[in-house]
């Protein structure tokens, strides 16, 4: 019995000391840890932008054109966010759309 017990703490204290899984079934938290190099410090300030900037977006519904103005200037690479970008981006109310060209 004893030993059980002493087997299950160390188990128990070798699943918390280990570091967590990928998230290999979280799509943003995937990229959100491919971008910062799974530094913890930079993913927990990414997660706190990507929650604050889909709150605003879902609270005051900004128009299309922001949206993607933002989307063009916090890509990183290919289907990359910087989501740190992003949220100040669409807060930005000094943006305007762009004029396009009369052709």
């Amino acid at each position: 019995m004893k030993r059980i017990l002493a087997a299950a703490l160390l188990g128990l204290s070798a699943a918390a000391a280990a570091p967590a899984a990928a998230p290999l079934f979280d799509p943003v938290a995937l990229n959100i840890g491919l971008s910062c190099q799974w530094q913890q410090r930079c993913i927990a300030q990414q997660t706190k932008s990507h929650k604050r900037a889909l709150q605003y977006v879902r609270k005051y519904k900004p128009p299309t054109w922001r949206i993607h103005l933002c989307n063009r200037n916090a890509a990183r690479r290919r289907g990359r966010v910087d989501w740190t970008g992003f949220d100040r981006c669409i807060r930005n109310s000094s943006l305007r759309p762009r004029r396009r060209l009369a052709s």
